[in-house]
């Protein structure tokens, strides 16, 4: 049957159906899933009674065969069709591709209501054919962008490649998102024997957790290695400075014995924010105890995405971790610090335990007693703190 066509499954069918006598045309509907109306035909074919409907050359059907689309024996479908969709309709007007809100099954069955029966396939079928198509979002549209957007990218890259001439230390900053720490689901997914996929919670209910974790990132740009501080209580200025400390401690320090200037490449918002008091504060108090000036080049608002460390360590972290319950702190850490890549990229991980407090304001006086000097080049995003000499 399997290598049979239309007309010689038929006659097949039909030959045994006549051998079976009374009752074969059902018995042979049953086994073969053909239509009895089918078997008939190729019955009555055989039996003489009607000509045999042999097939044109290359063709199996008669052409004209075959039952005719939905739109073609009522023409007004895809009318009702447009109409339905015009409501929810949305697509570039430079472009042929459109797509809507609504879901097959709801546009299939509004159409029934009004009289005409179709399935949701062939409202699928229709779609495409008009011109649309299933679409998910895609972040392209960066909002308004600021005057000085592209002056501060080329100043941005004039001092990394200037501190990466001398050999000092160029390091990019940043939180990752935080994370619930518990048996809660995380996205992507990881080989484990079939049938088997590891349970978790089924909702991710703050209360339910251990606590959060905050990673801070510290990606040194020239050495393509970080240390990543792992907080758990708030993602503020004084953990970031610490995150900052730490990397300095623990890579930057022994790799940079001799260097005279670190230079900070760090979003313009967040808990390193150009705004910040604190942020200035606590980087002085870092300076003060290193000993080395730092130099401060915020990204334009709205560009997070241009940091180095966006895409060369955080990203590979969330793709280390990929459907890996986050279930206690320890395995945060370990998962971090096993993230590797093709390029060589290696990773510390710390944790934080310090409590650290929220609101602690920082008086004006602190502010001016900075050894701050703002550069010419738009220094709001630009400076440099020195070490103090009292």
């Amino acid at each position: 049957m399997g290598t049979l066509n239309e007309f010689q499954a038929r006659l097949f069918v039909a030959d045994k159906a006549l051998e079976l006598g009374r009752g074969g045309v059902s018995r042979l509907s049953q086994i073969t899933g053909m239509s009895r109306p089918t078997i008939t035909k190729g019955v009555t074919e055989l039996q003489g009674r009607t000509p045999l409907a042999r097939p044109e050359a290359g063709r199996v059907r008669k052409t004209g065969g075959g039952r005719k689309r939905v739109e073609e024996v009522d023409p007004e479908v895809r009318r009702h069709l447009t109409r339905i969709v015009e409501e929810t309709t949305a697509g570039d007007p430079m472009s042929l591709l459109k797509w809507t809100s609504k879901s097959t099954r709801a546009m299939a069955d509004e159409l029934t209501r009004m009289g005409r029966s179709i399935s949701w396939v062939t409202v699928a079928r229709c779609l495409h054919e008009m011109g649309y198509s299933l679409q998910a979002n895609v972040k392209t549209n960066e909002g308004p962008q600021h005057p000085n957007r592209d002056a501060q990218f080329r100043y941005i890259n004039a001092e990394v490649k200037k501190l990466l001439k001398t050999g000092d230390p160029v390091i990019s900053v940043n939180t990752k998102k935080k994370e619930l720490v518990g048996a809660f689901r995380n996205a992507g997914r990881v080989w484990r024997p079939a049938g088997k996929p590891r349970k978790v919670l089924a909702y991710d209910f703050p209360q339910l957790a251990q606590g959060k974790a905050i990673p801070y990132g510290a990606y040194d740009v020239a050495q393509d290695r970080a240390v990543v501080n792992v907080g758990v209580t708030h993602d503020i200025a004084e953990f970031a400075v610490e995150s900052i400390r730490r990397w300095w401690r623990w890579d930057g320090k022994k790799t940079y014995p001799a260097a005279r200037r670190l230079l900070l490449c760090a979003d313009g918002g967040g808990s390193n924010g150009s705004r910040l008091r604190a942020w200035k504060v606590n980087l002085q108090r870092l300076v003060n105890h290193i000993g080395v000036q730092i130099t401060v080049c915020h990204y334009p608002p709205g560009t997070s995405q241009w940091n180095k460390i966006e895409h060369r360590l955080l990203s590979y972290i969330s793709l280390n971790w990929k459907g890996q319950p986050l279930v206690s702190y320890e395995a945060i850490i370990n998962l971090i610090g096993s993230t590797r890549t093709r390029t060589g990229l290696r990773v510390k991980a710390f944790l934080d335990t310090t409590p650290y407090e929220t609101g602690v304001s920082v008086p004006a006086q602190q502010i001016k007693e900075l050894n701050l000097q703002q550069h010419s080049i738009h220094p709001d995003w630009n400076y440099t703190i020195s070490p103090q000499t009292t």
